[in-house]
């Protein structure tokens, strides 16, 4: 089937997603059929192990939604893993250059265009079913690079030019709290920052994601020309909704 968060990010849509942490099969499917185009299924920030991604992308079938998942950590060998399972699009946390971009991609292709091995019957390639696998896999694959420091911001060009990348994600916490603001993802100097990566994401030619919960947060990054923003997250949803309607009823 083909990838239509990948062809959408080429067409710069507008695309709300949801970032999920709950390691749950059911909020996948769920939030699968809510309209939203892309789905974060995260590991490093959320204890998810690989048998509990291959379910919760079990669960996302039948969706409109695009399953993301972003390993615990940018190294080949739960790469290799991930794409076996069957995730055709991965967000790789803190890449800080060129090569950090390059060796993401290179970990996502067979050789000669990369280092992954080859299993023959892998939940990607349909248990061998699909004989063209090896020809066609990196059609449908998106590889997403997550800048969260100020050098990785100053790198933003080097980065986009690697072949591969498809699109450049960033990370405001983790980019404030390099800058000396953990926690304060609105001080004037963190929102400049941001909106200085999402300038040199564009005019590097690749579309911007960003994270930005609440209506009015997304709402701004998208008036800003982000291309795909999470627009809420499971646990902060539920938490939020728990505890505004019981405020409400005390």
């Amino acid at each position: 089937m083909t990838n239509s968060f990948k062809q959408a990010l080429a067409a710069r849509r507008r695309l709300p997603g949801f970032w999920l942490s709950l390691c749950s099969p059911t909020v996948v499917e769920i939030a699968a059929h809510s309209g939203a185009d892309w789905l974060l299924v995260d590991m490093e920030h959320a204890p998810a192990d690989l048998s509990q991604i291959a379910d919760q992308l079990r669960a996302a079938r039948g969706g409109l939604a695009e399953v993301v998942v972003r390993p615990p950590q940018s190294e080949p060998v739960i790469t290799k893993r991930l794409l076996d399972i069957g995730a055709r699009n991965l967000m790789f946390p803190m890449i800080r250059n060129a090569q950090d971009a390059a060796d993401a991609v290179a970990w996502t292709r067979y050789p000669p265009h990369g280092v992954r091995g080859i299993s023959a019957t892998v939940r990607a390639n349909g248990y061998g079913r699909q004989g063209d696998y090896l020809q066609r896999y990196a059609d449908d694959l998106t590889v997403i690079v997550q800048v969260e420091t100020p050098e990785a911001v100053a790198n933003i060009a080097q980065i986009a030019a690697v072949p591969g990348v498809d699109a450049i994600f960033i990370g405001p916490g983790d980019l404030a709290a390099s800058m000396g603001f953990a926690g304060q993802g609105n001080a004037p100097e963190v929102r400049a920052k941001i909106a200085e990566a999402v300038a040199a994401i564009h005019a590097a030619g690749l579309p911007a994601g960003i994270l930005g919960y609440g209506h009015d947060l997304a709402q701004g990054y998208f008036d800003q020309g982000v291309e795909f923003v999470a627009v809420a997250g499971d646990a902060w949803l539920l938490a939020r909704q728990m505890d505004g309607m019981i405020a409400a009823l005390r």
